[in-house]
């Protein structure tokens, strides 16, 4: 009978995991990019989406429009991924420790940025986009409404974007780069490029969820990699039978995010210990990373076996 009580909690706990999945989506979309189209582990990523939010909070708490804030914060992203890809390409140093790099950096920078760890917004005092408050409200600027429109233009522009002939190197570069540099294309531009428009992202998710809590807090990217790993590989086994264009695959990171949360409510309503959250996050990427393992290792058919045995044998 308790956890029946507790689950008849969870139906108005839903639209703040769903508002929240929506806002993580952005980050995560930044995630697929670097781990998916680049194939690049991209490390920048919590301190980036701290940057995000602090730079919009700041932005707004100076009177700025909520717009022009968001702007800036995606802009500042931009910048986190360029430092990354360039002490990746320019200096030689391995993409994960460029990542750990910049991230390290960025705390210090998030602090000077603030001025303190913390600084909070007042949805009462300041022209804010979206809201915790207004999550149950039905209007325009109910959160998850908004946010599903700025996903579905950042999906619209990643999709053209990508379809462009820039956006086809990048593609090129994470699939086949000795390939890709045989054929003339700048593989060392394209990282850099990439690694920028992913944590531009990154940083306008972070923007977005300050705007969300009404706070922005230095640590608040922390795991923010696993979050986004999870909501890519939930994607990814869920729908990748049933989206194959570009633009639904992006959409199924998204959805992804939105899963993991409801699935953390559902797991936080049924009395789990909040503590251990960040636990079961790692446990359930583990296990979604080592899918695909364990199916080519246990469950191949005996031909597809032998195959993979031979060219073993021929590497």
């Amino acid at each position: 009978m308790d956890i029946l009580a507790r689950l008849a909690n969870l139906p108005g706990a839903l639209p703040g995991a769903c508002a929240q999945g929506l806002i993580w989506g952005i980050m995560a979309i930044g995630v697929y990019l670097t781990y998916r189209i680049l194939d690049v582990a991209d490390l920048t990523v919590d301190g980036s989406f701290g940057t995000g939010g602090a730079v919009c909070v700041m932005c707004l708490l100076s009177g700025m429009n909520v717009w022009a804030a968001l702007f800036i914060a995606l802009l500042a992203g931009l910048a986190t991924g360029l430092v990354t890809g360039l002490l990746h390409t320019f200096m030689g140093i391995p993409a994960i420790l460029a990542g750990i790099l910049t991230q390290l950096a960025l705390y210090s920078i998030n602090l000077k940025i603030m001025g303190k760890a913390n600084q909070s917004i007042n949805v009462d005092k300041y022209d804010l986009l979206i809201s915790l408050r207004w999550v149950k409200e039905i209007a325009l600027h109910n959160p998850i409404i908004m946010v599903i429109l700025v996903s579905a233009v950042v999906i619209g522009v990643l999709y053209w974007f990508f379809g462009t002939e820039l956006g086809c190197g990048i593609r090129a570069t994470g699939s086949n780069p000795a390939m890709s540099r045989a054929q003339g294309i700048n593989t060392s531009f394209n990282v850099v490029l990439g690694l920028a428009v992913s944590n531009g992202l990154v940083a306008l998710s972070g923007a977005l969820l300050s705007q969300y809590q009404g706070f922005a807090d230095v640590s608040m990217g922390r795991g923010a990699i696993v979050i986004g790993l999870a909501a890519v590989i939930i994607g990814e086994a869920l729908f990748s039978r049933i989206f194959h264009n570009f633009a639904l695959k992006l959409v199924s990171v998204s959805l992804g995010a939105i899963i993991y949360y409801i699935v953390i409510q559902l797991v936080l309503t049924l009395g789990f210990d909040a503590n251990l959250l960040k636990l079961l996050s790692a446990s359930v990427v583990a296990v979604f990373l080592a899918v695909p393992y364990w199916k080519s290792k246990y469950f191949a058919k005996p031909a597809a076996k032998k195959a993979q045995k031979e060219d073993a044998k021929n590497a």
